[in-house]
């Protein structure tokens, strides 16, 4: 491996600062600082990029922090605990402007100041340990498959940390993660994942339920097989399987700034498309509204049947948003979309150029799939209003940002 000193200029979105080397190849580095000269390792050579590993810092920036955790830099679950929560926040509000501006081609991209999380730590209602070799619960070591067991962990809620450190594991089990998340009330939810049905004798000796996940079902243990959410005054059911949003902090706010986008008036007709339980919907609703709902996931769209039970005009599709968004004949007033990582597909993006909403608010969990969308949109017609960034996930590069799009119908 080759080792080299070289100075850091710039931050790059993935948790990394760079520099270019002695030939002017950019070098990727994490858990380092722009202004640091550092000595690195050379991992991933590329003839004009590379990868390198963090050997020794050598010369400091002065924003630098000792990290929390003793475990930052050999588990992949922090990225930034090096650097204190306001330089944080900066340098995610700078990534997604300049993502926008190198991949989406906007020359004044209209970003808003970021929402900062209330608190910078024990935000998570939700945490996935996988197990190491002697059954000790872990996280993935950082760019490696090997599990780091750990002792202690700065991200989760109280309730969730006062019961992981007492999960005993017996190597015998063929658990391959183990899920817990917090609800309302501080009710905790303890998920064991495998690949095969449950054949153990068990015993929970914590104030939880316990759910075995396979390809077969779920088999509830002990408890409940799913947990109580409140957001504002509206309380959801949310089961093991289905996605919710992890920053409990942060979900007043989150549903206040979507709602205000929306600005949902009586007689619209509004599409929620990766619905999930319908932690939007169920605001949208109050409005008088028509809504139509797509979600693939058929444990989220279970749930969403119990959030949503109190509003009639609500219409549900369990489908690929791919598949069944061209197929609705309805037109339009404005389009809520919460894609996954990927962003949309070139389908969906085809079929909401179609469809040409007045308004189409975007909320996304990856600012560069997220420039490239609005690239297209905007290729087609749509201008883009506002782009909000909102730190769901402190001390991660992981950054959420609402993006507002108008069109101009004629």
């Amino acid at each position: 491996m080759t080792t080299i000193d070289l100075q850091l200029t710039g931050n790059a979105y993935g948790g990394e600062a760079f520099g270019r080397d002695e030939n002017g190849r950019m070098t990727f580095v994490a858990f380092a600082l722009p202004g640091e000269t550092v000595r690195v390792e050379i991992v991933d050579e590329h003839k004009r990029w590379a990868r390198a590993r963090l050997v020794e810092v050598l010369e400091a920036a002065p924003e630098r922090i000792d990290p929390r955790c003793p475990h930052f830099s050999l588990c992949g679950g922090c990225h930034y605990q090096h650097i204190p929560y306001d330089t944080q926040l900066e340098i995610k509000a700078g990534i997604l402007h300049d993502q926008l501006v190198r991949i989406g081609g906007f020359e004044a991209p209209p970003t808003k100041s970021i929402v900062p999380s209330p608190s910078p730590w024990n935000t998570r209602n939700q945490l996935q340990f996988s197990l190491a070799n002697d059954g000790r619960l872990g996280f993935m070591a950082a760019s490696s498959n090997d599990v780091v067991p750990i002792q202690e962990c700065h991200l989760p809620l109280p309730e969730i940390d006062e019961v992981w450190s007492r999960i005993d594991v017996a190597q015998r089990f063929d658990i391959e993660r183990i899920i817990l998340r917090a609800g309302a009330d501080s009710e905790v939810l303890i998920a064991l994942q495998s690949e095969s049905e449950p054949d153990l004798d068990i015993r929970i000796d914590l104030s939880a339920s316990l759910v075995w996940l396979s390809p077969q079902g779920v088999t509830v243990i002990a408890g409940n097989a799913h947990l109580p959410h409140k957001v504002l005054d509206q309380r959801f059911q949310v089961s093991a399987r289905s996605f919710f949003q992890v920053n409990s902090m942060l979900l007043d706010d989150l549903i206040r700034l979507v709602i205000r986008s929306i600005d949902p008036k009586p007689g619209q007709r509004i599409f929620d498309l990766y619905a999930g339980v319908g932690l939007f919907s169920a605001f949208i609703a109050r409005h008088a509204t028509r809504l139509v709902a797509v979600e693939q996931s058929p444990w989220s769209c279970e749930d969403f049947e119990v959030n949503l039970q109190a509003f009639d005009d609500v219409t549900l599709y369990e489908a690929p948003v791919e598949t069944v968004l061209p197929t609705i004949k309805e037109k339009p007033d404005t389009i809520l979309v919460d894609p996954p990582r990927e962003g949309l597909s070139r389908e969906v993006r085809d079929s909401l150029i179609e469809l040409t909403p007045e308004k189409l608010v975007y909320l996304s969990c990856d600012p560069a799939t997220l420039a490239r969308d609005a690239k297209v949109l905007v290729q087609a017609g749509f201008m883009l209003e506002s782009v909000t960034p909102i730190d769901l996930f402190p001390q991660t590069y992981h950054l959420e940002s609402l993006a507002v799009f108008q069109h101009p119908r004629t």
